[in-house]
């Protein structure tokens, strides 16, 4: 059974706020560098030096006064308004701007599962400028983002061999997509790799992969199997079933997408004794199956010696460098993939 660090609850502002910053506040526990340098990349303007200075008979600004050492850091103020959808109003963001004092760097974050319009960004930055102008401090700066981008720019400061802080991060994820905080209308772009070196075999004859149900995934239409430091199969999904044996012995089935077919049920079942046969008894713990098309060769490589610790997502866009959602065929991203590789 895997352990929880991030409570889950339906469409409840509060608890997404509550389990993001919980996230926050263990990273900058795992490492106050990188969570410093995390805000000042992503928030705070290039001036931010957060890092705490140390210094020896600094003259302060009485003359009468030279201390014997003084130990500072830069103010700065994060407002942050969360929102499940883009229901943000320009009245509630003006509001908050009264919750500043007089901090040197000051930022109102609007944080949901995609993005502010841009019609209420220029509403709000039109408000924003009247209120700097009137008030003699530092300009507050807004800014926009999302669950999912917030996740995934920790992602990239985080060493995958730091397994404790790579499984929190993990574990925000499945919450964000365990209680739909990541949008599924742009699946489309994205290919999520898998490990797969001890069943790749078996998934690519039978055009099906199986995961313990408990992990939450992003939306995603493409499916690659990773094994011996290569993505070595891509597929795009045609159906999500999870399946688990109840006690009476009999298989019940939950269409997440697609269709359950007598086919399907078949596989399934060919699944859990291939697993037994490896050692894993998955009958009895509800797994997902991920139905593919076909699953074509690739040799997307791995360019760098450390193994993955688990599943990855790659946006398809970025790397075809296109924004045109007439992509090519799952044979045909398989063939352009061998030419291409990744971190």
């Amino acid at each position: 059974m895997n352990i929880h660090y991030f409570q889950r609850y339906h469409q409840k502002e509060n608890v997404a706020t509550a389990n993001t910053m919980l996230l926050l506040s263990r990273f900058y526990q795992y490492s106050s560098g990188k969570f410093y340098q995390f805000l000042k990349t992503e928030y705070l303007p290039e001036s931010f030096e957060p890092e705490i200075d140390f210094k020896l008979q600094e003259k302060s600004g009485s003359k009468n006064s030279i201390p014997d050492a003084t130990i500072t850091q830069e103010s700065f103020k994060i407002v942050i308004e969360t929102k499940i959808t883009d229901w943000f109003y320009t009245d509630q963001l003006t509001r908050h701007l009264s919750s500043f004092s007089d901090e040197k760097y000051r930022v109102v974050l609007a944080l949901s599962t995609e993005l502010i319009a841009d019609e209420k960004v220029k509403d709000f930055q039109i408000k924003l400028e009247e209120y700097n102008k009137e008030h003699d401090q530092h300009p507050i700066i807004f800014k926009a983002t999302t669950f999912e981008a917030l996740a995934n720019s920790i992602g990239s400061m985080i060493d995958d061999r730091d397994m404790e802080m790579q499984a929190i991060l993990d574990d925000y994820k499945n919450f964000l997509c365990h209680d739909g905080l990541i949008p599924n209308y742009d699946a489309w772009k994205y290919l999520r790799m898998q490990l797969a070196s001890k069943t790749i075999d078996f998934n690519c004859k039978e055009n099906c992969y199986y995961d313990n149900a408990e992990r939450g995934f992003r939306p995603h239409d493409y499916l690659g199997l990773y094994a011996n430091k290569s993505i070595r199969a891509i597929g795009k999904i045609i159906a999500r079933i999870t399946a688990v044996k109840n006690s009476h012995g009999e298989i019940e089935y939950q269409v997440e997408s697609g269709e359950l077919t007598e086919k399907r049920k078949e596989t399934i079942q060919r699944a859990m004794d291939d697993a037994l046969e490896r050692g894993w008894d998955i009958r009895y713990i509800k797994h997902r199956y991920f139905f593919v098309d076909n699953f074509y060769e690739t040799d997307f490589k791995k360019n760098t010696s450390r193994a993955p610790m688990g599943s990855r997502i790659f946006n398809l866009t970025e790397l075809f460098e296109t924004t045109d959602k007439t992509k090519p065929t799952s044979e045909e991203i398989a063939k352009l993939l061998r030419s291409k590789e990744w971190e």
